[in-house]
């Protein structure tokens, strides 16, 4: 019987998602002089398309839940007491990768060593569609070599949805090898991610220190945990980060309680992505990541999988993220997947 509700609620919670009558107006407001395009739902912002000179890849910054509480860390736009200040790369939700053709996109922040790193620059924005329950940007981006070739071309759709208590981001994100091979040699450091508020965080226990591909050390230290309790759930039963981290599954979620509301914060991987199902960069000092194209640094030992567009060959990832106020179970989450696949289907 319990089963039977949670399926009659789901289906009715997106039934009221699809239909015009319900569904939230979304807009997409261009601000150029900013760099920016921000995303309002019924004229509450949930987010900005950010690509400012400051950042080193286009970021949406930062993801709200239908309350208007922010999920995602601050730091390194604004300083929040209380937050972690490591890891400045790590810049509320983004896509890139730490080695296309052995150069480090992901860790690249603007600091001493960004002229030996990729950077990925916003072109152009050529689409905006407003409307009731759904709202698409089109945009693209270039991937740029230390020596200020291009490597390769973003070309991504960006569906911002909305419904009561749910906000859903859906990128469907084109790559495109430009006059040379492009490959995504076997790293952790990848590649759809997200750095959450410190409450999502799992309480932290001891003093790490995380090292990146140059060897260059961030030390995380024990911090007062009061509030904190981040839940890892991946759709293959994984609990917390212990379990989760470098496994294989469609979906995972990330739950907790931010200033008083419960959220879940979920990343959904698709069947037609070339990886499918991505591996999980999922670590409890608050980064969320989908990476589809790590595998040996996951697994201690499997095959390099070294992803590899040849000269003008292009793949597409369609990934979703979803920010929900209130708790859900497991099959919950996986009747939302369910209608993730319904609604991208290219």
């Amino acid at each position: 019987m319990k089963q039977i509700l949670t399926s009659v609620f789901i289906v009715c919670f997106f039934a009221m998602l699809s239909l015009s009558a319900n569904a939230q107006n979304v807009k997409i407001v261009e601000a150029k002089d900013k760099q920016q395009l921000d995303v309002y739902i019924d004229d509450q912002l949930f987010t900005s398309y950010c690509y400012w000179d400051s950042q080193k890849k286009p970021i949406l910054y930062p993801l709200r839940t239908a309350k208007g509480t922010v999920v995602t860390r601050s730091y390194p736009v604004a300083k929040v007491a209380g937050e972690r200040t490591d890891h400045p790369h790590h810049v509320s939700a983004w896509f890139n990768y730490g080695n296309i053709n052995g150069v480090d996109f992901w860790n690249n922040s603007g600091g001493p060593r960004s002229e030996k790193m990729g950077t990925v620059k916003h072109v152009a924005v050529n689409k905006v569609k407003n409307g009731k329950g759904s709202a698409d940007l089109d945009v693209t981006m270039d991937w740029i070599m230390p020596d200020g070739s291009k490597v390769m071309q973003q070309d991504e759709t960006i569906i911002f949805r909305a419904a009561k208590g749910l906000r859903v981001i859906d990128r469907i994100i084109t790559l495109t090898a430009q006059d040379k091979q492009v490959v995504f040699n076997d790293s952790k450091e990848g590649a759809l991610g997200i750095r959450v508020a410190r409450q999502l965080e799992e309480p932290s226990t001891k003093p790490e220190v995380f090292t990146d591909e140059q060897g260059n050390p961030t030390k995380v230290p024990v911090m007062d945990n009061t509030g904190v309790g981040g839940i890892y759930l991946s759709s293959e039963g994984k609990v917390g980060e212990k379990e989760a981290w470098g496994t294989r599954a469609k979906w995972m979620t990330l739950s907790g309680n931010v200033k008083g509301e419960d959220v879940v914060i979920g990343i959904f991987d698709h069947p037609k992505n070339p990886t499918y199902p991505t591996y999980w960069h999922s670590r409890g000092y608050g980064l969320f990541a989908a990476n589809p194209f790590g595998a040996k640094e996951f697994t201690k030992g499997a095959p390099a999988l070294n992803y590899t567009l040849e000269p003008g060959k292009k793949a597409t990832f369609r990934f979703r993220i979803l920010v929900y106020s209130g708790k859900l179970a497991k099959e919950q989450t996986e009747a939302l997947y369910q209608q993730f696949l319904k609604d991208v289907t290219k």
